[in-house]
Parts: structure tokens; C-alpha cells; sequence
């Protein structure tokens, strides 16, 4: 199990550059996006496209440490390197776990743009 997200706003502002203008847009497309995310992830997954489940980790894994969750995109990691060895084992319950993790920063995410 991850460690709980835990928005640090510094951290994701350096990685933006600290561009102030960058940080809401970002906060927004990833709100739009978290549900595709989790579709896109499920129906590779349902549909044994092992090739396109690895390009959606791999994008979620980017997503995440653009959003500095450091633990989340680690996990993400892991799988995309087990898929990578063919290895397919569990991916279910990974899978799960990842869109469970997408969800939960959206929500803290969402509180920072209503904050």
C-alpha cells in the first residue's frame, strides 16, 4: 500500500518552473483527464493490449511526478518495468491500486483549485 499524498505545492511549481500561470492549466487538464486516465488503463487491461497498458502506465507514471507524488509514480514504474519483462502477473490488482491512486490526487488536487 502507498503512503498517502500529500500535496506539496513548491515541489510542483519547480517543476513547472515555477511558472504561477502553468500550475492551475496543469491542475485542470489533470482533473479533466483522471477519469480517461483510468478508462484507458482498465480497457487495455480487459482487452490483454499489454502493449497500450504499458504506454498508459507509462503516461500515468509521468503524470504523477509532475505532481511530485514521488511514491505514485514509483509504483507506476514497477509496472511498467514488469510489463516490460512480459510480465503480466497481478496487473489487475496493480491496475486498480494506480487508478485508485489517480483518484486520490485528484481529490486533494480539487480541493487546491476550490481552495
Amino acid at each position: 500500500m502507498l503512503p498517502a499524498f500529500v500535496l506539496d505545492r513548491a515541489s510542483i511549481l519547480e517543476r513547472l518552473g515555477d511558472d504561477l500561470e502553468i500550475y492551475p492549466m496543469m491542475l485542470d487538464m489533470f482533473l479533466q483527464d483522471v477519469e480517461n486516465n483510468c478508462n484507458s488503463l482498465a480497457t487495455s487491461l480487459s482487452a490483454g493490449d499489454m502493449p497500450t497498458l504499458l504506454r498508459e502506465v507509462h503516461t500515468v507514471k509521468g503524470l504523477l511526478a509532475t505532481f511530485s507524488d514521488d511514491a505514485g509514480s514509483a509504483e507506476a514504474l514497477r509496472m511498467e518495468m514488469q510489463l516490460r519483462r512480459g510480465d503480466s502477473s497481478c496487473m489487475a490488482e496493480a491496475v486498480a491500486a494506480l487508478q485508485a491512486r489517480l483518484r486520490e490526487v485528484a481529490g486533494i488536487l480539487a480541493s487546491e483549485v476550490a481552495g
